[in-house]
């Protein structure tokens, strides 16, 4: 029997639930128009913020921090550019809008946690 670790398991889980949360998000706000997201939309993406923040004092331990910056900063500028050169391309298939979304949604997410990995590894740097 495979005895698991515990230890980044809240971290793990919000940030998968963050992930799916956002693709589902920025899914349902061009797919379906549903009147409760519309309404709801600036608690949804403070959810996303609050998960962000979860997974950057959680999930990140010292090793894997330059990792997940790389990735984090790879991932909040091209969503950003993404968001612009997408809409702007595909604006009369309408696939644009639903990407943008998207895009969006994880920026929420990451940028957050991007900024916590990043100030917790600064720290480390500077022991103090």
């Amino acid at each position: 029997m495979v005895i698991k670790s515990q230890e980044n398991s809240v971290g793990a889980w919000a940030f998968l639930v963050g992930v799916v949360l956002a693709i589902l998000i920025g899914l349902s706000t061009t797919l379906l128009t549903i009147p409760a997201l519309t309404t709801y939309s600036a608690q949804i993406y403070a959810i996303l913020v609050i998960l962000g923040l979860v997974v950057g004092f959680m999930n990140v331990t010292g090793k894997d921090s330059q990792t997940f910056l790389y990735a984090g900063a790879i991932l909040v500028v091209v969503s950003k550019f993404g968001m612009e050169s997408v809409t702007g391309s595909l604006i009369g298939v309408g696939v644009g809008d639903m990407v943008s979304s998207v895009f969006a949604a994880l920026l929420a997410l990451f940028v957050p946690a991007t900024i916590i990995v990043a100030l917790k590894t600064v720290f480390s740097i500077a022991k103090v």
